[in-house]
């Protein structure tokens, strides 16, 4: 029987007051990118996005480091999206009582990392359960050679 391991933890930010466009530019360079890297692109990018994504990352690693006991060097970002929250808006008092509307716009931001030390463990249990013959061949005395060969197995003789 086959075991599956969860092998993927994530960090969900919701109502993050920025734009989802503004978000998922500095989204979009971290996504695929090892942990350690991640971290360093995000201190050095100077977007006001980074902070709260950089906050996301390590929660996200801190999650995997307690539910599945791994070790940061071998975590890797494998899903980054950003969705769009809701919108707060206001209203600003003008010039001859009139009013302008202001929107402030939010979003949610999941960071999904996933233990790339974990894969060969599952691969290698999947390999063994592969193995395992499940079925036996009912053609054993044809083979390929004979079914596609120019002359065909009906010209034998």
């Amino acid at each position: 029987m086959l075991k599956k391991r969860k092998r993927e933890v994530y960090a969900l930010g919701q109502h993050i007051p920025m734009s989802a466009h503004k978000a998922r530019r500095v989204i979009d360079q971290i996504r695929g990118r090892s942990y350690e890297e991640t971290l360093m692109i995000l201190e050095l990018m100077p977007y006001r996005a980074c902070y709260p994504i950089f906050k996301l990352v390590y929660s996200a690693a801190a999650n995997a480091s307690y539910n599945l006991g791994s070790n940061e060097g071998n975590l890797v970002i494998s899903k980054a999206e950003v969705n769009e929250g809701t919108t707060v808006r206001k209203l600003k008092p003008r010039a001859r009582g009139r009013s302008y509307p202001i929107k402030r716009p939010t979003c949610h931001i999941t960071i999904e990392v996933k233990d790339i030390s974990l894969d060969e463990y599952i691969e290698r249990d999947y390999l063994t359960w592969l193995k395992k013959p499940k079925w036996k061949n009912k053609y054993t005395d044809m083979t390929y050679r004979d079914m596609y060969s120019s002359e065909g197995i009906w010209d034998k003789k």
